[in-house]
């Protein structure tokens, strides 16, 4: 068997519930058997990369499946505590197809489509050896010849329209296909699809307009079963003490449920906990350039986002869409409702933000793209900023904060103190190689502006207060007073900068001082 009954969900599912960080989502279950043979029988799950939408899909064909016995799986989750459950664990005929798979040497959308039709055939043939008295037409005709019902479970439904030989008429062809198998037939009991890239997209018509499609914008249903929510990875770090809870958060928090609440990315939670160590995990699975990819044709619209975003500063959108109708993205809703569906942005309320540190560093590499003009200059300069930081050049820090200021961008002209901390965030992005750049850091007693905390053991800490119509002294002693060094005592050495702009005289001023292993001593005991 290829698809019909096979072994390959139970398989995946067992590896999953085995892992040492395995997550129960099982209760999705009820929900999704309360849909079998109903009219809202026809589901579409999509979701960024890595949200846990396979290991879910085999979950439910390991659990439906018949001719096999899933009780060791499912008897230790949650769904065993729902004894009504029971009536539908391994119940039915389930097709399980991994759309990503394709045959050896795969060339045209036809080697690929034929491979999937003649594999459902030869399934159908060996489990019901009637058919073969019949030729055969159309699939669909084969199972209803069956008359029986089936749950067809769809992984990554969309993943052929990545490949290069899927022109215009090759998507219409295999729209239609889907249509003519899942579509009003009476041998589904439920359809149930998953992707990254949403129906809406591709189908402009009504080929599969019987889905309804749940999406990161608006899926109230089954939201809290793709990612991890703030609970379930407290309750891993409750357990494993070799990555903090705050760590995970910073890294790989950032989404959110439909009331607000968190929502991690789970492929790197889990990794970092396997690892023991916090770094850049779900950004290595994708082609990561679709984040440039998706600004490229029309930066202009964006350019101004993304830099606020890549300085911490959420963007307002009214995102109406889900997601473009064509390839090519025009227009700023088009780009930022893709860059959602993509999982490079979290939409909440009206805003939009960077979600984590994970995907911030590959945002901030966007930025020095030659498509991003003069925002590419700035950052060339970025080196020579840090380079004046390290060695207390204050003149030339202020002199490269003057040169910046002093180009034609509207959105860097200090209209407000979000602009400072634009100009600052471009001037400091050759810092990232070396340094973790955080954000308003909690200390004892307050935040400070930005922490540059460093990759390498021995390298300085650098504390950089901003300040407006003030002096940079007072920058200083802000950071001195409010014990901001609390947060790198560890640090060997720690640089103190004070940047602040005096909007009447138009210029910016720079102090920077060193804090000694003595004073840091001193300040951590106050």
């Amino acid at each position: 068997m290829y698809y019909l009954n096979t072994d390959t969900p139970r398989q995946l599912f067992a590896e999953a519930v085995n892992s040492k960080f395995y997550v129960d989502k099982s209760g999705m279950l009820e929900l999704v058997s309360g849909r079998i043979r109903t009219a809202n029988k026809y589901i579409c799950i999509t979701r960024p990369r890595r949200f846990g939408k396979t290991v879910n899909a085999a979950m439910l064909g390991a659990y439906y499946m018949k001719g096999t016995d899933s009780a060791d799986l499912f008897d230790r989750l949650l769904i065993s505590m729902r004894p009504e459950e029971r009536k539908h664990r391994n119940q039915y005929q389930v097709v399980f197809i991994d759309f990503s798979r394709m045959p050896d040497f795969c060339g045209n959308y036809q080697e690929y489509i034929t491979n999937i039709i003649d594999n459902m055939k030869s399934d159908l043939c060996e489990a019901y050896p009637a058919l073969r008295e019949k030729t055969y037409r159309s699939i669909s005709q084969m199972f209803v010849d069956t008359k029986d019902t089936f749950i067809f479970i769809m992984d990554e439904w969309d993943c052929v329209f990545g490949q290069s030989f899927m022109k215009e008429e090759q998507k219409v062809s295999y729209l239609q296909f889907l249509k003519g198998l899942l579509k009003d037939q009476p041998y589904v009991g439920l359809a149930y699809m998953t992707g990254v890239l949403p129906i809406a997209k591709y189908a402009s018509g009504s080929e599969l307009n019987m889905f309804v499609e749940y999406h990161a914008m608006n899926d109230h249903v089954f939201e809290r079963y793709f990612g991890m929510t703030d609970d379930e990875v407290k309750r891993l770090c409750a357990t494993e003490k070799n990555v903090s809870y705050d760590e995970l958060r910073y890294w790989y928090d950032g989404y959110y449920l439909s009331d607000g609440s968190r929502l991690f990315n789970p492929r790197s939670v889990h990794c970092a906990l396997e690892n023991g160590v916090c770094q850049n995990y779900w950004t290595q699975t994708g082609p990561m350039n679709e984040i440039a990819d998706c600004v490229e044709h029309n930066v202009d619209e964006v350019r101004e986002d993304l830099v606020k975003m890549a300085s911490g500063i959420p963007v307002e959108a009214d995102l109406s869409g889900y997601s473009a109708a064509e390839q090519r993205l025009d227009t700023r809703d088009e780009i930022l409702s893709a860059m959602v569906v993509y999982g490079f942005l979290s939409y909440y309320d009206g805003y939009l933000k960077v979600p984590n540190h994970e995907l911030m560093e590959k945002f901030q590499r966007v930025l020095t793209r030659d498509s991003m003009g003069e925002i590419r200059e700035i950052a060339d300069q970025s080196k020579e900023m840090l380079h004046a930081t390290l060695t207390g050049d204050e003149q030339k820090v202020a002199a490269i904060l003057e040169s910046v200021h002093d180009r034609e961008i509207p959105f860097l002209q200090y209209n407000d103190e979000n602009s400072l901390s634009c100009v600052i965030t471009l001037c400091y992005l050759y810092a990232r190689k070396d340094y973790h750049i955080r954000r308003e850091e909690k200390s004892g007693k307050g935040y400070c502006d930005y922490l540059f905390y460093p990759k390498k053991k021995g390298d300085p800490a650098i504390i950089l207060e901003l300040k407006i119509d003030q002096t940079p002294e007072c920058a200083i002693e802000q950071i001195r007073q409010k014990h901001y060094v609390q947060q790198v005592e560890d640090c060997s050495e720690i640089i103190m900068v004070g940047i602040s702009y005096d909007r009447k005289k138009k210029q910016h001023s720079c102090q920077i001082e060193y804090i000694t292993k003595e004073e840091k001593g001193d300040q951590n005991n106050a």
